[in-house]
């Protein structure tokens, strides 16, 4: 079983590609990568982000696709309008079923992306995505909708809605998580318990990875089962959240370095 991300490099090991690849590994994925941007960060500051030439990205999904064959991936920082516009053709041209995580701006509060990202997200890449998960921030950027409650939340979970489905985080919100999906047209929120801990870089990067890592086991096991065969990856997505929300728990709970901990079940010699 094998997924992709698309996503940028944070040394610290906290987000981004280092973390994306763990999560996959700790459900049991091999995961590969295209690096979109290299970062100098840590979980408390941005100092640089240098965006790889949209050529050399092509090349590193070129040569990924010229081994194997992936069905799921997810997407982290997309530095430019000329970057989501080559992911967006690809993901047409491999027929992938893509997880998007927004980013935007560091946990650190730093800017991570070039200024309009989200409108350019919306013209070229969310009407293929399976899913997009922005936390409140970003939510706020890609509907134009200020979000001080719940109630906004839903209204901003709409409008981003006609795109594709939607989860916007609830780290801001409570622990509620606004869930909408576009095909059923059915909004619902999902209450997970709030830790108070500074461990927290890197969150947004690992749910996408954990949705796209649940979304290939869900998928493998349809594959296995002529009960399941039919099943949708809308269908699919209500069980990835709920597993992934809960796996994004534990790795908080057990997080450490200023960041999360995906490997939480891993033993120590």
């Amino acid at each position: 079983m094998i997924g992709l991300s698309i996503a940028g490099f944070d040394p610290s090991g906290g987000a981004g590609i280092l973390t994306d690849i763990k999560t996959m590994a700790a459900h049991g994925i091999h995961g590969t990568s295209v690096i979109t941007a290299l970062t100098a960060q840590n979980p408390k500051k941005v100092f640089s982000v240098e965006p790889i030439s949209t050529t050399y990205i092509s090349k590193q999904i070129h040569s990924i696709f010229d081994e194997y064959s992936i069905k799921y991936a997810k997407t982290g920082l997309l530095y430019s309008k000329e970057i989501i516009q080559l992911v967006s053709k690809k993901v047409g041209e491999y027929d992938l079923s893509i997880v998007v995580d927004p980013v935007m701006v560091a946990s650190a509060g730093d800017s991570l992306a070039k200024d309009k990202i989200a409108n350019d997200l919306k013209k070229y890449l969310l009407k293929k995505s399976l899913l997009v998960t922005p936390n409140v921030s970003e939510a706020e950027n890609l509907s134009g909708i200020r979000i001080e409650s719940i109630d906004d939340a839903k209204d901003a979970a709409y409008e981003i809605g006609k795109y594709c489905n939607v989860m916007i985080t609830g780290g801001h919100l409570n622990g509620v998580n606004i869930i909408y999906n576009k095909e059923k047209d059915e909004l619902r929120t999902l209450k997970q318990e709030l830790i108070e801990t500074k461990n927290l870089h890197g969150t947004g990067c690992s749910l996408s990875a954990a949705i796209c890592s649940n979304l290939i086991l869900l998928n493998e096991r349809d594959s296995l089962d002529k009960n399941n065969e039919n099943k949708s990856d809308s269908d699919n997505l209500k069980i990835a959240i709920e597993k992934s929300t809960k796996f994004i728990y534990e790795s908080v709970k057990n997080g450490r370095y200023g960041t999360l901990n995906p490997n939480f079940n891993s033993k120590p010699f």
